[in-house]
């Protein structure tokens, strides 16, 4: 993918912006997961310039909830703003992603073992139809389904061990790991495949009480990125930042 200017970007968000907008919600919160989801799906490229008369300009908002949702993304070090430069998408930092993995893997390798521990009928239940949600959007290669219900199966165990404040913190700090996800998916089907097995073995480790193995396997299934970040850093140079991560 390589660098895009903001007017070849934005055009698009007028018409997706609505599909999501809900005169009953917070302005503000609404626009910041919009554009969180557009950038973690990289509908809006690593480098792209923001600008906040733009965005209010094609969206039909004023500037003060654009400003505000560019901030809380800038809190998670999804945009960068620069004084006297403007705000940009922040690059995919390496150093971040490494930063996110470790504490994903901390947590959710813990996570997976006290849902082994105190499994219900009602957990498999919902792991099970996740399951069968990943498999049929892998069938018809709904990638975007497909990640959804990846990010539901983690939830779910995070709400069956009454963490609900550990899921909330996660998404926040694993934006940047998320885009590597994200990028690391379309045309390799094969890593698909791995990721819903691996989704599968997890699901019956928790099922057979065996928490060992299902923390083995939550890490197993986690460390998958580190396997794609450098083909993907030789594949798309300009959409990283490597500064920190040789520094």
């Amino acid at each position: 993918m390589t660098q895009l200017a903001a007017t070849e970007t934005i055009p698009a968000l007028r018409e997706s912006w609505r599909e999501w907008f809900d005169p009953k919600q917070p302005i503000v919160t609404q626009l910041y997961r919009y554009l969180r989801s557009e950038i973690l799906t990289l509908s809006i490229a690593p480098k792209v310039r923001l600008s906040e008369k733009d965005l209010s300009d094609r969206l039909g908002l004023s500037r003060t909830p654009v400003r505000e949702a560019l901030i809380r993304l800038a809190e998670e070090g999804l945009v960068d703003i620069l004084p006297q430069r403007g705000t940009f998408v922040s690059p995919i930092r390496i150093n971040q992603v490494k930063e996110a993995q470790f504490i994903r893997e901390a947590l959710e390798t813990a996570i997976a073992r006290r849902a082994a521990e105190t499994v219900t009928d009602e957990l498999m239940i919902q792991l099970d139809r996740l399951i069968a949600q990943q498999e049929a959007a892998i069938g018809v290669s709904d990638l975007d389904g497909f990640l959804k219900y990846d990010e539901a199966f983690h939830e779910t165990l995070c709400e069956h061990c009454s963490l609900n404040r550990t899921w909330k913190m996660l998404q926040h700090v694993k934006g940047q790991l998320d885009r590597v996800r994200y990028l690391s998916l379309p045309n390799n089907r094969l890593h698909v495949d791995d990721l819903f097995n691996q989704h599968k073995v997890i699901t019956e480790a928790i099922r057979a009480r065996d928490a060992q193995s299902a923390s083995a396997a939550m890490a197993q299934h986690l460390s998958e990125v580190y396997s794609t970040i450098e083909r993907l850093i030789r594949s798309k140079p300009e959409i990283f930042d490597l500064s920190e991560a040789q520094a």
